[in-house]
């Protein structure tokens, strides 16, 4: 009787549970939809959670984002802060600054979440950033994948505008400097760079209206355009399916890996809870922006040591490096630099970056779907390209803080200056041809295991006396990937009279892919490896 009791309220809120789960179902199609959903298959690889983890920090962003906005206050009226920090009491400050301070040391908790936005806006840049070199890398940005490509690079600038137009709130020293420094971006632009500094800053500088606008941009028009691009993101990687690495039972047709429920949410639902809880140990021992050791801006102060943030730094090591030079044309003067290293540099380099997809489907006349991940080293050009691209930011992050460098190890600013001129110029070729040569050289490892087999380490040694290495076959799953590549040839010569493009296009195709190793296999290969355990499904389901 007792147990029968005990099995009653379940019973009943069993069936009430599905009573109302029908009731739904008969009137909204939830079912039906979350039917396909929970069984979508997610590839199963590290490198794919990169996305995943830009995606948790945004969350965090949000999260701690609404708790900041209760107690900032984006104006720029001074007033006398009298809060807990002494050293600053009776101090002339803006309203910002000042609520700044209040949230660091009269907010409980607020330091604390004031540094996990921090680190949040940090880890979410950096995320972005590296997912978009594994998908360059691996040529997932091949059709039908164009437009999220084109979606992850616009994500990645609104990013960087985010940050800084949150960095900028505080109305501190260094983002005041910070700000300083973009009002001569602006003021740089031939004929309307006076316009655009009064619109933005409504009038001379600091202005009143400056951080009152940033703060507008920062917590309703950027967080709601990340928000549109993120979910538009998802949605086309649900729609046209995730890439995977060539394997066996992995094919161009059809996707293997963790179903969506419960296997890949458990995973992706740790992942969550470990990105909050690094972040938030991190928050805690980490600091991040001290503005109460910058004080407030002046402007005729500027900060020592003065760094932007990572993701801005290779605008300032460019500005930087460039020389002064100025042309006056029609009564306007053309400051060069900030010109070309903060407005035309920038703008350049994303633009390539925009057309990089369609320029490599134009040199190989590849029109087909591409679902599998390229090897890097089976992509030598591609991959020299980006390596090129990480040596020219890396050498101009290090001159963003040449001063820094220079006197931690005690060398003349303006000899590192020249150093880091060269290495700009030289270094990104050189990367390149050393990267490409490296994959070739991958490349015959390749075909080495393929033909020789894996090393034993152990040595015979014959009877006339000769030592001959051991080998064993290579696995049969890894030999298949390690022959599964996809490797477009140059395209033929054009006939003659053939248009100038078709020329470049063929020179170029031939520039792209000549340099290879062609693999060669065994008399008698294994047969391909059997499906594997994971399941399988169709592209498109």
């Amino acid at each position: 009787m007792q147990q029968s009791k005990r099995a009653e309220p379940r019973t009943l809120v069993g069936q009430a549970a599905e009573d109302v789960a029908v009731a739904a179902d008969a009137r909204l199609p939830v079912f039906d939809a979350l039917k396909g959903l929970i069984r979508k298959i997610f590839p199963d690889h590290w490198s794919f959670l990169l996305g995943e983890l830009a995606l948790y920090s945004f969350v965090l962003l949000l999260l701690t984002g609404v708790f900041l906005t209760f107690f900032f206050k984006p104006g720029m009226t001074e007033v006398v802060y009298s809060g807990a920090y002494q050293p600053l009491y009776g101090t002339r400050v803006t309203e910002a600054y000042a609520s700044t301070l209040a949230i660091s040391f009269d907010v409980r908790g607020g330091l604390l979440i004031r540094q996990v936005h921090h680190w949040a806006a940090v880890v979410f840049t950096a995320a972005i950033g590296v997912h978009l070199l594994r998908i360059f890398f691996t040529g997932a940005f091949r059709r039908p994948r164009e437009v999220n490509w084109l979606v992850g690079l616009t994500l990645f600038q609104l990013a960087l505008l985010e940050g800084f137009a949150g960095y900028s709130l505080p109305d501190d020293l260094l983002s005041g400097t910070g700000l300083r420094t973009a009002q001569g971006f602006m003021l740089s632009v031939p004929l309307v760079g006076t316009y655009l500094s009064f619109f933005a800053f409504g009038g001379q500088l600091p202005g009143q209206d400056i951080v009152p606008r940033l703060y507008s941009v920062h917590i309703l028009l950027l967080p709601g355009l990340l928000l549109a691009l993120i979910t538009l993101h998802l949605l086309l990687v649900f729609r046209l399916t995730h890439t995977q690495w060539a394997g066996p039972g992995r094919r161009n047709r059809n996707v293997v890996g963790r179903p969506l429920f419960p296997d890949f949410a458990v995973r992706t639902g740790g992942l969550m809870m470990m990105v909050f809880g690094v972040l938030a140990l991190v928050s805690a021992f980490g600091q991040i922006n001290p503005i109460w050791l910058y004080g407030p801006y002046r402007p005729d102060q500027a900060s020592t040591d003065a760094q932007p943030d990572w993701y801005m730094g290779f605008i300032e090591g460019a500005l930087r490096l460039m020389p002064g030079a100025e042309t006056r044309l029609w009564g306007h003067s053309i400051a060069w630099n900030p010109l070309i290293p903060a407005v035309l540099f920038p703008g350049a380099f994303f633009a390539v970056l925009y057309a990089y997809p369609f320029l490599e489907q134009w040199v190989t006349g590849d029109r087909g779907e591409q679902h599998l991940c390229d090897r890097p080293r089976n992509r030598p050009t591609r991959t020299g390209f980006g390596v090129a691209g990480v040596v020219f930011y890396a050498v101009l992050l290090i001159a963003g803080g040449q001063d820094i460098v220079a006197r931690t190890f005690d060398v003349a600013v303006e000899s590192l200056d020249v150093v880091l001129r060269i290495c700009v110029l030289v270094g990104p070729p050189v990367a390149f041809w050393v990267t490409k040569r490296l994959c070739l050289a991958l490349q015959a490892r390749d075909r080495r295991l393929l033909t020789d087999g894996d090393e034993t380490g152990f040595v015979d040694e014959s009877v006339e006396g000769g030592f001959r290495a051991g080998h064993r076959p290579v696995p049969a799953g890894r030999r298949y990937t390690l022959a599964t590549r996809n490797m477009p040839r140059p395209l033929p010569p054009p006939g003659a009279g053939a248009p100038w493009y078709a020329r470049l296009r063929s020179a170029l195709s031939a520039w792209y892919y000549r340099d290879r190793v062609e693999l060669t296999f065994p008399e008698h290969p294994e047969p391909e490896p059997a499906e594997p355990a994971e399941p399988a499904a169709p592209r498109g389901e």
